[in-house]
């Protein structure tokens, strides 16, 4: 059985939350404030980094940005291969997205293929304006055609090593390490 060993701590607390207000002032600038912006946390880290990302915005603008809760698990393309009863939580999000600028959070950008299956799930509840992508790491190892819009740290991995991204409101503390699977 594969182990997972600690081999790198990409960010630890205060890093993490530079990249969240680094991304913040990112999407201010893109978007030209923060008019019909919907930010939509991808299950499960993306929620909270949603919900930060909009905390910091609101400090910097002084406007509450919505915050939606985004469950793809029936739009993913490996579910036949995940469990014979997947596990699907609520989707939530707050009004119309019909016209607005929805942006997806996520923790780890890699294959592309979880940001395809949030494409898809949104694109199932309306019609928005725009959809743009924020992710906290982008590893690389793209099997799809998608790029971040925003990305809080770029780094390059080995096929071994895993992005773990850990949050207080998941894991009780706020850090990115590189693990690397082992035999």
């Amino acid at each position: 059985m594969a182990n997972r060993v600690e081999k790198t701590v990409l960010m630890d607390a205060q890093a993490l939350q530079r990249a969240i207000t680094r991304v913040a002032h990112e999407v201010i600038e893109k978007n030209k404030g923060v008019q019909d912006i919907i930010l939509v946390g991808i299950r499960t880290r993306g929620v909270p980094l949603a919900e930060r990302l909009a905390a910091t915005i609101e400090k910097i603008e002084g406007v509450k940005v919505p915050v939606g809760i985004l469950d793809i698990t029936l739009y993913r393309d490996d579910l036949s291969t995940l469990s014979y009863q997947p596990i699907v939580h609520q989707t939530q999000i707050p009004g119309d997205i019909n016209g607005k600028k929805i942006i997806l959070v996520d923790d780890v950008l890699y294959t592309g293929r979880t940001a395809r299956a949030a494409l898809d799930a949104v694109m199932d509840i309306g019609r928005a304006k725009v959809i743009q992508l924020a992710v906290l790491v982008d590893r690389g190892h793209r099997e799809l055609p998608i790029r971040a819009d925003y990305v809080g740290k770029n780094v390059p991995t080995a096929s071994r090593e895993i992005v773990s991204v850990k949050l207080s409101q998941v894991d009780g503390n706020d850090q990115v390490v590189i693990e690397e699977i082992t035999e």
